[in-house]
C-alpha cells in the first residue's frame, strides 16, 4: 500500500503496544522503533533526496507523491507460524528485498488469532535509492517472500508461481460466518465516511486499514487476504465514485429553505426546478434508487440525488452565490488561496522541524554533560551539538526554555492553519461540484443522464436474470 500522507499515523498504528505485546515483536532498520523518532528519522532521509516535504498536505486533486510503502505479510493457519518466526521472516524479507541501507519499521501483531506482520519502508534509502510501488516491484516482493518463507521451512500461503491459489484465512472465515467480501468492504466504507473529508482521504484510510486500491475508469478495492479486486460500483449504487463523493461532500451540509421569489436568481431558479423534476423521477421509479442514509428504507426524501441537489441549493443560499460567473470566480480565488496557504504551512513545518531538532540536540547535550567522563566520540558529539546550538542563538537553559515555548506555539499555529486549509479545500470541492452540476442542468443533460442510467441498470438486471435461468 502506498502512503501519500500521514506516515506518522501509519507508523504509530503498526507500533501500537497493545498489538505487539508491548513492542516486544518490533524491530527496525536504520531508524528506531519509537514511532515519533522513526518518523523524524525517515523524514530527514526523505527530504534530503525528494523535492517534497514528508508531511506536506495532499494536492487539491490526486494523491500526491509516495512517501512510504506499507507491506503486510500474513501466514496460513496450517503452517503454525509463531509470532517470533513471523518476525524473523519479516526482517529477512526486508533485508533481502531492499538491502542494508533501507529505512524500515517492522511489527508483528498478535491482538488477533491470525498471525501477520506489518512493514513500513521509507520510499528513499540512506543512499538515496528510490523504491517504487508498482506491479513489477510487488511481483518481486512476492517472489522474495516466497523464497524467504521456504528458507525458514514455511510453505508460501499464496502460490504465485502457479495458477492456483489456496483459500486465505479471511476468505475461510467469511465463508464460515456466512458473510462476504463485498459486505466487509461496504461496512468499512460506511464506517470511514463520517471521519474523512474527501474521496482521496477515504481511499487513503482504506489503504491504512489494509485494503488495496486501484484507480482507473472505476475504483476497485481488495480487502486484506481477498483474492480479487472488486469495483466499488458493484457494491451498490451508494458506492459508485459519484455517490461516495456526494456522501462525503454533503454529509453535514443539510438542506435549507427556498429563497423568497424576489431574491431568486437564474441559478437558484434552475436548481428549484430540477429538484422538482428529480423528485418526480424518483416517485415514478424512473431513476436509479440511491439512498442517502444507508440504514433507512429508500424513499424520495432519502434519495441521494434529491439530497445532493437540495444540499447544493442550500450552499448557494447560505453563501449568497448569485450567478455561475460569481461561483467560478470564487473557485479561482479558493484555488489560489489554497496553494498560498499550502506553501505557508510547508514553510512553517520546515521551521518547526528545525526547532524540534534543536530541542532534541539540547537534551542530548545535557545528557552528555551529566555523564562525567566522556569518550572521544562523545566529546566530538558534544562539540558538534554545541556549535549547532550557538549558531542558532542558544547559549543557556533560558534560551532552551524559550525555544521550547516557541516550538509549542508554532505547532499550535500549524494545526490551526491545517484546519483552515482543510476548510478551504472542502469549499473548493463543493463549489466545483456545484459548477459541474449546473453545467449539466443548463445543457439539459442532468435529467437525461438519470433516465439513461436507470435504463441501463434495468437492462443489466434483465441480462443477469436471463443468465440465472
Amino acid at each position: 500500500m502506498c502512503i501519500h500522507a500521514t506516515v506518522n499515523k501509519s507508523i504509530a498504528y503498526i507500533l501500537n503496544p497493545d498489538k505487539t505485546e508491548n513492542l516486544v515483536l518490533t524491530s527496525s532498520l536504520n531508524c528506531t522503533t519509537d514511532a515519533e523518532q522513526a518518523f523524524s528519522q525517515m523524514q530527514l532521509v526523505y527530504e534530503q533526496y525528494a523535492k517534497d516535504r514528508y508531511n506536506s498536505p495532499p494536492p487539491l486533486k490526486g494523491k500526491g507523491t509516495v512517501k512510504a510503502i506499507h507491506y503486510m505479510m500474513s501466514f496460513a493457519d496450517e503452517e503454525n507460524v509463531t509470532p517470533e518466526l513471523a518476525h524473523k521472516i519479516a526482517k529477512a524479507f526486508v533485508r533481502k528485498n531492499f538491502g542494508d541501507d533501507v529505512q524500515a519499521v517492522i511489527a508483528v501483531h498478535t491482538n488477533v488469532d491470525h498471525v501477520h506482520a506489518h512493514i513500513i519502508v521509507n520510499s528513499y534509502s540512506l543512499s538515496g535509492q528510490k523504491y517504487y510501488a508498482n506491479q513489477t516491484s510487488l511481483r518481486q516482493a512476492r517472489e522474495t517472500v516466497n523464497g524467504v518463507c521456504r528458507a525458514f521451512g514455511v510453505t508460501p500461503a499464496l502460490n504465485f508461481e502457479n495458477k492456483g491459489r489456496s483459500m486465505q484465512y479471511d476468505e475461510w472465515q467469511h465463508k464460515k460466518n456466512g458473510t462476504s467480501w463485498k459486505e466487509q468492504i461496504r461496512h468499512e466504507i460506511d464506517r470511514l465516511i463520517p471521519v474523512v473529508n474527501s474521496l482521496d482521504e477515504l481511499l487513503q484510510a482504506l489503504e491504512e486499514h489494509g485494503y488495496e486500491i486501484k484507480r482507473g475508469k472505476y475504483i476497485s478495492v481488495k480487502a486484506p487476504e481477498q483474492e480479487r479486486f472488486v469495483r466499488t460500483k458493484t457494491l451498490g449504487e451508494e458506492y459508485t465514485e459519484d455517490s461516495l463523493n456526494t456522501r462525503i461532500l454533503y454529509r453535514e451540509v443539510g438542506t435549507g429553505t427556498t429563497p423568497s421569489l424576489d431574491s431568486i436568481s437564474h441559478l437558484r431558479a434552475a436548481y428549484i426546478a430540477i429538484i422538482g423534476d428529480v423528485r418526480i423521477l424518483a416517485e415514478q421509479r424512473k431513476k436509479v434508487p440511491r439512498k442517502r442514509i444507508i440504514t433507512a428504507e429508500y424513499s424520495i426524501d432519502n434519495d441521494l440525488d434529491v439530497y445532493r441537489l437540495s444540499a447544493q441549493l442550500s450552499v448557494i443560499n447560505r453563501d449568497s452565490i448569485g450567478s455561475i460567473g460569481e461561483l467560478e470566480g470564487r473557485i479561482a480565488k479558493l484555488r489560489a488561496e489554497y496553494e498560498k496557504e499550502r506553501q505557508e504551512i510547508n514553510n512553517l513545518i520546515e521551521q518547526h522541524n528545525r526547532m524540534v531538532s534543536l530541542l532534541e540536540q539540547a537534551q542530548e547535550y545535557n545528557s552528555l554533560s551529566d555523564k562525567g567522563e566522556l569518550s572521544p566520540a562523545d566529546e566530538l558529539k558534544m562539540s558538534v551539538i554545541k556549535t549547532a546550538l550557538h549558531d542558532n542563538g542558544i547559549y543557556s537553559s533560558a534560551d532552551v526554555d524559550k525555544l521550547k515555548h516557541n516550538t509549542e506555539s508554532l505547532g499550535k499555529r500549524i494545526a490551526a492553519l491545517k484546519d483552515k486549509l482543510e476548510n478551504c479545500r472542502q469549499r473548493y470541492d463543493v463549489y466545483s461540484d456545484i459548477a459541474k452540476t449546473y453545467g449539466e442542468i443548463s445543457q439539459g443533460d442532468y435529467i437525461s443522464k438519470l433516465v439513461e442510467e436507470e435504463k441501463q441498470r434495468r437492462e443489466q438486471a434483465a441480462k443477469k436474470s436471463k443468465k440465472s435461468l
